[in-house]
């Protein structure tokens, strides 16, 4: 993909306007400013300004457009183009001073996945796609891992944190790849998760409880990197379903026949 596009320019410019005020927002941060959505589930005014900030600047992209975003749910559907949005993926991690957290920025069009911005304030990265195009790091191409066998492979994943209907299994699964991989990683970000799998950070990514919003931009991007992404049963399910695996093509099938055995 060109860089230049605009569309992907004006998206990249609305999260790096949300990444800097949250930059900003930080030293400001105090305990008072930060409500309980549910267990371990927190937003701040910074949250629900970056949203207000983004769904004004994305809405001036595509007059019209319809949002699904963290905070304010659902609004205008039954446009071709849909916004999918967080405006902060790493609450907890940013009201804990964790310097680790992102702008996840999401779009569809006719219920498809078209192009995707994830920007990283604190390394002042920005990760970008669009379908058929590529994926890039501030502007230079990214590929996924070759990584062939689990033995040799570092993972990302996240711990549920309100939905535990699985956990036991989930936890089976966690044990097993401590002991036949390279290791587990938990970021608390799982648009950053994607990115990384996507630039061969990571060798992939798995995690269950998750939303639209968590996953939209970065799937995409990993897909445009040369990756493989899922729902747990294979299919492609994953924006919707609350679940996902994502990694290099290679060593899908050792995983995912590793996974499928010990989840379900």
């Amino acid at each position: 993909m060109s860089p230049n596009n605009s569309l992907v320019e004006s998206i990249i410019q609305a999260a790096s306007r949300a990444g800097s005020f949250q930059l900003d927002s930080v030293k400001k941060l105090q305990k008072s400013d930060v409500e309980s959505k549910g267990l371990n589930d927190f937003v701040s005014f910074v949250d629900k300004q970056s949203e207000e900030m983004l769904l004004n600047d994305l809405s001036m992209i595509i007059p019209g457009s319809a949002f699904l975003a963290e905070e304010s749910g659902e609004k205008a559907t039954g446009s071709e183009w849909t916004w999918i949005v967080d405006p902060l993926d790493g609450t907890t991690n940013y009201i804990h001073g964790i310097p680790l957290y992102s702008v996840s920025i999401g779009l569809m069009r006719n219920g498809e996945l078209y192009a995707g911005v994830v920007h990283e304030p604190n390394l002042n990265e920005i990760f970008h796609a669009v379908k058929g195009e590529g994926a890039f790091l501030n502007r230079q191409p990214i590929r996924v891992t070759n990584t062939a066998a689990m033995k040799d492979s570092l993972w990302a994943t996240g711990f549920p944190y309100h939905d535990f209907e699985k956990i036991d299994q989930y936890m089976d699964f966690i044990r097993y790849s401590i002991r036949h991989t390279h290791g587990l990683r938990r970021l608390g970000s799982a648009a950053v998760d994607l990115v990384y799998t996507a630039a061969g950070r990571m060798d992939g990514f798995f995690e269950f409880g998750l939303n639209p919003w968590d996953v939209a931009a970065g799937a995409l991007i990993v897909q445009e990197a040369g990756g493989v992404v899922t729902d747990f049963s294979g299919s492609d399910g994953y924006v919707f379903n609350k679940e996902i695996i994502a990694c290099n093509p290679v060593l899908f099938k050792e995983f995912f026949e590793k996974f499928r055995g010990i989840y379900f």
